[in-house]
């Protein structure tokens, strides 16, 4: 039986793992993104460069695809800044456009079996108000304008009419390699303490407050992928995923600090989404002097930075209500996988100084002349 996935979104953060996952499950892998994806697989797999806010474009291309039988979707639209984003009316209308102009060419072959669509917490309303601890599917919706409900009820609709099956998944914060996204704090976190090696300054927590939290790995959400697609009878269901544990950001801190070579300070509050563009120049300086690839910073950061500030608390004075969402079912229906979240970010921040994106961890001989400066300037 053909097993062939589409994957839209795919030069993204969970897109790009996604791939990774369906090709070493054996999968023939159809990439769609603009730019190809970067991906840790050796397998081939074909890239297709479409808009899809461009109806007339993808009825072409997907209609030309009858061999498809699956669809993981992980496309999104943000708008700059981010945050203001996620109510806004045009935001969700047009993520509903480009799923249905994916999703439609495809129904219409009759060959399409299951599509997987990405939700995540806010699904919850946890960016509008306290949420039930633990936040659990089988909760009746929260009733507020959101792209999630718009994408859900459409591809339930349709899966009704045209006869396939669905997954929706629902991330927490998600951890990966990716540059140049919406909402990923690793290379954010590596930008910065480059900049602070650089200005010979401590790498402290930059935002006020810290407070448990959830991830999970990219690598996790893939495989769920595969799992789902490869499960019938985990079809037409929700699934919240997460790595199993909790964390806080600034208990992390000194651990990436000396796992990054970064002489580790006292908490720093600092509205990332500010002073990291105000480094741009100093980023260009960095990528010379280190051989890195000649990506600015804002290339590298796309709107993570602001992500960033939220996640680490910056303005806050007290935590936010938790968010913490339950696990059982998707352990119980079959996908039992884990990862311990310290150990993620730090695989992810390897990976960027492995793809000279961030610098690499300075020689002993290095850190010992930072520190000294670092000494020297707060004499």
């Amino acid at each position: 039986m053909s097993r062939t996935v589409i994957v839209t979104g795919a030069s993204g953060l969970v897109g790009s793992a996604a791939i990774d996952s369906f090709l070493n499950a054996g999968w023939e892998v159809i990439a769609v993104s603009r730019r190809r994806p970067e991906i840790i697989s050796q397998r081939p797999f074909t890239h297709l460069q479409i808009d899809l806010q461009d109806a007339e474009a993808c009825r072409r291309a997907f209609e030309s695809l009858p061999q498809v039988t699956h669809v993981f979707y992980a496309a999104v639209y943000e708008k700059p800044g981010l945050i203001a984003g996620w109510q806004d009316p045009e935001q969700m209308t047009t993520n509903l456009t480009m799923i249905r102009n994916v999703i439609e060419p495809l129904a219409r072959s009759g060959g399409l079996r299951h599509v997987t669509v990405l939700q995540g917490t806010k699904a919850y309303g946890v960016h509008l108000h306290p949420i039930r601890i633990p936040a659990r599917e089988r909760q009746p919706r929260d009733d507020h304008p959101n792209s999630y409900w718009f994408q859900e009820d459409y591809i339930r609709e349709t899966a009704a009419r045209c006869g396939f099956g669905w997954t929706i998944f629902r991330p927490t914060i998600v951890v990966g390699p990716n540059v140049g996204v919406a909402m990923n704090t690793v290379p954010v976190i590596g930008v910065y303490a480059a900049v602070c090696r650089a200005e010979g300054k401590p790498f402290g927590y930059p935002g006020h407050i810290s407070y448990p939290r959830e991830a999970v790995d990219v690598r996790l959400i893939g495989d769920a992928g595969v799992w789902t697609a490869e499960n019938p009878q985990s079809w037409n269901e929700h699934f919240n995923l997460t790595n199993g544990e909790v964390f806080s950001w600034r208990d992390l801190w000194p651990s990436l600090a000396e796992f990054l070579g970064v002489e580790p300070g006292p908490d720093h509050p600092v509205r990332l989404a500010d002073y990291l563009p105000s480094r741009a120049r100093l980023w260009d300086e960095i990528v010379k002097r280190h051989g890195l690839r000649p990506l600015t910073m804002a290339q590298i950061l796309g709107e993570s930075h602001y992500s960033a500030d939220a996640r680490f608390g910056y303005g806050l004075k007290t935590p936010p209500p938790p968010a913490f969402v339950s696990t059982v079912k998707i352990k119980q229906a079959g996908f039992p996988q884990v990862y311990d979240t310290e150990a993620c970010v730090k695989h992810w921040l390897e990976v960027l100084m492995e793809r000279k994106i961030i610098p690499p961890r300075p020689s002993h001989g290095a850190c010992a002349q930072t520190n000294s400066a670092t000494s020297r300037s707060t004499d």
